[in-house]
C-alpha cells in the first residue's frame, strides 16, 4: 500500500456487530481446532477485525482533537465512548478463550510471554456489570477534554488557550512568566466549579466500578487497567521514596544554583521552567522549519530513523499549529490498519517545540518498528515501556541540536535540568492520585490541601505564593492525565530514569547505545518492563541505588554544561 496522507485516510464507522461476529467465528474455530496452528490462524482473523475497530476509533478521536468544534467527529467520538465497554466485553471473552485453550502450553512457546498476563489483567478489570459506569467515565473525560481545549483566558490583551500561555512560563522576562502564571490561574478559576464537579464524578464512578469488581478502592483496578504485570503499588511507593531521597536533593541543588545565578528572591512556580542561562534557548527555526530540520536530523542519525521521518512527512502525519478548539496537549497515535503513526502537537515558539518533536517521534518510531517486527496484539508494550522509547529519543537527538539552536549546549542544559526537575513533579501527580482514590470522599479543598502538602515534600525549593487560584493547590487541574488516564503519570518517571541511563550510555559510545535502543524498541511488548530493561543492559528504576547513580551522573553533566 502506498503512502496516503493522513487527512485522506478513509473513515468508516465501525459497526458493533462486526466484533460480535468475529468472536463467534473465533470461538467456533477454536472448538474445531486440531492444534495450536489452527488457533493462531483463528486469532489472526479476530485481530484483523479488532485492528479495524482500533483504526476507526483512532481516526475519529484524532480528528475530534484536531477540532473539538467539528460536530461530526465529536458525535463519532461519543459513539466510540458508548460502544467501547461493549467491545471490551467481547475482547475479554476472546481472552478467556485463549486462557482456557487446550493448546495454551504450545501457544506460550510462540506468542509473547506477556500476552497471557495481559489477558488476566483485562479480565480482572472489566465485567458487563460496569459497562454503564465505563460509558459514564468516557463521557466525563470527553467533557473535561472539551472544557480544556475550548477554555481561553486573557493574556497580554488577547484571549488565549492555556496550552499557548504555558509556553510563556519559559520566557526570559520574569514579569512575562508571572503574568502567564496569573493568567493560567485566572483561566482555571473561571471554570473551577466545573473542574471540581467533573473530577468528583470521575472519582466516584471509578470507585464504584472498583467496588463492583470486588476491590477495596480504585487503586488496584487502576493498576490492572495500566497492565502492571511485573511491579505493584508497594514497588511504586518505594520508587517515590527513592525519588525523595536521591533525586530531590540534586534538583534542589540545581534550583539553588539557578536562584543565585538569576538573582531571584525565591523560586516561584513561574521560575520552575527556566535555567541559570540568562537568555532562554529559543529555536532558530520555527513552524515548518522545525520539521525540515527534523528530517535532516533523523536522516543523519540512521537509516532506520531516516526512513521513518520520510514516511511521516510524506503522509503529512504532523499537526503542530496552535488554534482554538484544538486539544491542548501533545500525543502520538497510530492508525494500525494503514500502519501509519500520527503526531499532534501545539508549537508555541519555545524550546518545548523541539522536545515534542523528538519525544513524539520516539513513539512514532516504536509504532513503525512494531508494525515490522512486533506482535500485533502485544504492540509496543505497556505505557512505561512506550515512554522509554520517546524520552530516550529526546537524548539521542542531543547530537543534532545544532540544527535547531544557535547554541545547542544551552538547550542541552535546559533539557537535562527540566528532565530531572520533572521526576519530583511526576511522583507528586502519582501520590496525589493514590491519596484521592484511597479517600474518594475528599472535598475539593481537602484534595487541594493534599496536593500542596506533596509539593512541599517533593518540591521544597518552589512556591505558588502570590499566584491567584494556583496558590490554593490547584496546579493538578490542568494535568490532563489526572482526569483522563489515572496512574499513567508514574510511567513517565520510570521511563525518565531509563532515558537518563541511555543518555549516559550515549555519552560513552553513541552508536553502540543507539543500536541497543533500536533493539529495545523492537522488542516492544513481547517482554515485561523489567525484563526489557535487563535485556537493554540497563538498571531497573526499582533497583536499590539506581536513582542515586542517575542523579549523580546527571548532576555531573549539568555541571559540565554550566561551564558554557
Amino acid at each position: 500500500m502506498g503512502i496516503i496522507k493522513c487527512k485522506d485516510l478513509p473513515y468508516k464507522r465501525f459497526e458493533l456487530n462486526l466484533i460480535e461476529t468475529a468472536l463467534k467465528d473465533f470461538k467456533s474455530a477454536q472448538s474445531a481446532s486440531k492444534n495450536a496452528d489452527d488457533v493462531l490462524s483463528a486469532r489472526d482473523k479476530f485481530l484483523d477485525v479488532l485492528e479495524e475497530y482500533s483504526t476507526q476509533d483512532s481516526l475519529a478521536n484524532t480528528r475530534y482533537t484536531l477540532n473539538s468544534y467539528d460536530e461530526f467527529y465529536r458525535a463519532e467520538k461519543e459513539y466510540y465512548d458508548e460502544i467501547s465497554p461493549t467491545v471490551q466485553g467481547y475482547v475479554n471473552e476472546y481472552y478467556r478463550l485463549m486462557l482456557k485453550c487446550p493448546y495454551r502450553e504450545e501457544l506460550c512457546k510462540v506468542l509473547p510471554i506477556t500476552l497471557f498476563k495481559y489477558y488476566e489483567c483485562a479480565i480482572k478489570s472489566h465485567s458487563k456489570e460496569i459497562e454503564d459506569d465505563e460509558r459514564e467515565e468516557n463521557a466525563l473525560v470527553t467533557e473535561y477534554s472539551d472544557l480544556m481545549s475550548q477554555l481561553t483566558t486573557d493574556f497580554r490583551g488577547e484571549k488565549r488557550t492555556i496550552s499557548y500561555i504555558r509556553g510563556f512560563l519559559e520566557d526570559t522576562d520574569r514579569e512575562v512568566r508571572r503574568q502567564a502564571a496569573i493568567s493560567i490561574g485566572n483561566g482555571l478559576k473561571s471554570v473551577s466549579n466545573k473542574l471540581d464537579l467533573i473530577y468528583d464524578k470521575l472519582v466516584k464512578v471509578r470507585t464504584r466500578m472498583a467496588k463492583k469488581l470486588g476491590y477495596k478502592n480504585f487503586v488496584e483496578l487502576g493498576y490492572l487497567r495500566m497492565d502492571r504485570i511485573d511491579y505493584d503499588e508497594e514497588m511504586v511507593k518505594s520508587f517515590r521514596e527513592n525519588v525523595a531521597t536521591d533525586i530531590v536533593p540534586v534538583v534542589s541543588k540545581i534550583k539553588n544554583y539557578v536562584q543565585k545565578s538569576l538573582n531571584l528572591d525565591k523560586i516561584y512556580f513561574y521560575d520552575n521552567d527556566v535555567t541559570e542561562i540568562p537568555t532562554a534557548p529559543v529555536p532558530c527555526v520555527q513552524g515548518e522549519e522545525i520539521l525540515d530540520s527534523a528530517r535532516r536530523m533523523y536522516t543523519e542519525m540512521s537509516d532506520v530513523t531516516g526512513s521513518a521521518i520520510d514516511k511521516m512527512l510524506s503522509a503529512e502525519a504532523f499537526d503542530t499549529e496552535a488554534r482554538d478548539g484544538k486539544w491542548g496537549g501533545g500525543y502520538c497515535t497510530s492508525f494500525e490498519k494503514f500502519k501509519q503513526p500520527f503526531i499532534l502537537a501545539t508549537f508555541n515558539g519555545s524550546s518545548g517545540d523541539i522536545d515534542v518533536v523528538t519525544h513524539e517521534f520516539g513513539h512514532a518510531l516504536a509504532d513503525i518498528l512494531c508494525f515490522e517486527f512486533g506482535d500485533k496484539e502485544a504492540g509496543i508494550g505497556s505505557m512505561e515501556t512506550a515512554e522509554t522509547h520517546s524520552m530516550s529519543m529526546e537524548f539521542f537527538a542531543w547530537k543534532y541540536m545544532d540544527k535547531f539552536f544557535n547554541n545547542p549546549e544551552e538547550y542541552k542544559l535546559k533539557h537535562l535540568e527540566n528532565c530531572l526537575t520533572f521526576i519530583p513533579y511526576g511522583v507528586i501527580v502519582d501520590e496525589f492520585q493514590h491519596i484521592v482514590y484511597e479517600n474518594p470522599d475528599m472535598t475539593p479543598k481537602e484534595r487541594n490541601d493534599a496536593y500542596l502538602k506533596l509539593e512541599k515534600k517533593y518540591r521544597p525549593y518552589m512556591t505558588y505564593e502570590g499566584i491567584p487560584y494556583l496558590d490554593e493547590g490547584t496546579r493538578w487541574q490542568f494535568q490532563m492525565h489526572i482526569y483522563e488516564s489515572p496512574f499513567y503519570y508514574i510511567d513517565y518517571c520510570l521511563a525518565q530514569v531509563i532515558a537518563l541511563e541511555f543518555l549516559e550510555a550515549s555519552q560513552k559510545d553513541y552508536n553502540e547505545a543507539l543500536l541497543r535502543y533500536f533493539d529495545h524498541v523492537k522488542r516492544g511488548g513481547r517482554y515485561p518492563f523489567s525484563e526489557l530493561v535487563r535485556l537493554a543492559n540497563l538498571k531497573s528504576p526499582f533497583e536499590k541505588g539506581a536513582l542515586k547513580e542517575v542523579a549523580d551522573f546527571s548532576l555531573k553533566i549539568c555541571k559540565d554544561l554550566q561551564k558554557i
